[in-house]
């Protein structure tokens, strides 16, 4: 298995990767979405969500197939991050780690969760900290003979260019995600999605 990632600016971009790589095939059980909730903006839709599955807000409710990703959507706080919407198997390592089943916080968890995957743990800061931004990410387990299917996907859905971005981040003197930062208010997040919007 390969764990594939991509950053999106737009949650709704982030929401279209995630059902076409359901309709390709890999199971929602593989695909985890972490978004920035700062201001509350995704609140409804989790929580209309979750109960269109007939679950409650847990972050566990995710089905595979017909059911899929996006209706497991959950509610949670992460440090450093603030409030997100979340479902997936990444949303559940960072439920745990809220809830202290898991050493380290939840920030740690995330990060420790994609690392686990064979994420490179300097991708794994970019990550947290584009959520931390505002951005949304979503990332797939999938068999290694799927992850450049997977990773098109992912671009084709207008992903963050991770160099790039990554450069922008280092300009303005970021080098890691750091938990014990204030999270964005949605003020900051708007003025950060302006900086990249063409």
């Amino acid at each position: 298995m390969r764990t594939v990632s991509g950053l999106f600016d737009d949650y709704a971009d982030a929401r279209g990767a995630v059902s076409e790589l359901e309709a390709a095939g890999i199971p929602s059980d593989d695909i985890s979405i972490v978004a920035n909730n700062a201001g509350e903006r995704y609140s409804d839709e989790a929580s209309g969500a979750a109960e269109g599955a007939g679950t409650g807000a847990g972050l566990g409710a995710a089905g595979g197939g017909a059911i899929g990703l996006l209706t497991g959507l959950g509610l949670l706080a992460i440090p450093g991050v603030g409030p997100v919407v979340a479902a997936g198997w990444l949303a559940s390592t960072a439920a745990g780690a809220v809830a202290g089943a898991v050493a380290g916080g939840a920030a740690g968890g995330i990060i420790g969760a994609l690392t686990d995957s064979g994420v490179p743990e300097e991708e794994a800061h970019f990550y947290a900290e584009g959520v931390r931004r505002g951005g949304t990410l979503v990332t797939a387990r999938v068999d290694e003979t799927l992850a450049p299917q997977a990773a098109a996907i992912l671009e084709r859905n207008n992903w963050v260019d991770p160099v790039e971005r990554r450069r922008a981040y280092a300009a303005q003197g970021w080098t890691r995600f750091d938990e014990n930062l204030d999270p964005y208010t949605s003020e900051e997040i708007e003025r950060e999605r302006n900086r990249y919007r063409i």
